[in-house]
């Protein structure tokens, strides 16, 4: 091998190391964290059973790809990305607010994608009531069935 391609094989090996090691690129799974104010958003479907239902559907469409059947992080799609989806059963994602979920469907980061202009407001409360439900250990808890059929959300989220 010559000068040159020892460089070469240098630089891209270097690269490499960096583009793994970077903080940025492993924040999704190690610690990505909402901004304290999204603590303060509540989820105003809370307890509806509907908001659940509708959830599930929502997460059977746009998020099974990636994070699996059952919220592991293990869908089709999850080899081939870097992070990986998160495991959205684990205790580090359950022990988040609901306004922190709702913020990072609604923002994405890295292979997440932002839902934001895809799904509206009601549909992301959903998901996150969704998301709940997905702890295997978790009681089941008695829910409100919804009497309205189109839920109105009192004020819009801001995020």
């Amino acid at each position: 091998m010559n000068k040159k391609t020892v460089s070469r094989s240098l630089l891209i090996l270097a690269a490499t190391i960096i583009f793994f090691a970077s903080p940025t690129i492993n924040a999704q799974t190690n610690n990505w964290k909402a901004p304290k104010i999204a603590d303060r958003l509540k989820n105003p479907l809370k307890g509806d059973l509907s908001a659940v239902k509708k959830g599930k559907e929502l997460f059977d469409i746009n998020c099974v790809t990636c994070h699996g059947a059952k919220g592991l992080g293990d869908g089709i799609a999850a080899s081939s990305l870097f992070p990986k989806p998160a495991n959205l059963t684990s205790k580090e994602v359950q022990k988040q607010s609901d306004g922190a979920i709702y913020y990072k469907i609604t923002k994405g980061k890295n292979a997440m994608i932002s839902w934001k202009y895809s799904l509206s407001e009601k549909q992301r409360w959903q998901l996150v009531s969704y998301i709940r439900e997905l702890v295997p250990h978790k009681a089941k808890v008695k829910v409100k069935k919804s009497t309205a059929k189109n839920v109105k959300l009192k004020k819009k989220t801001k995020i």
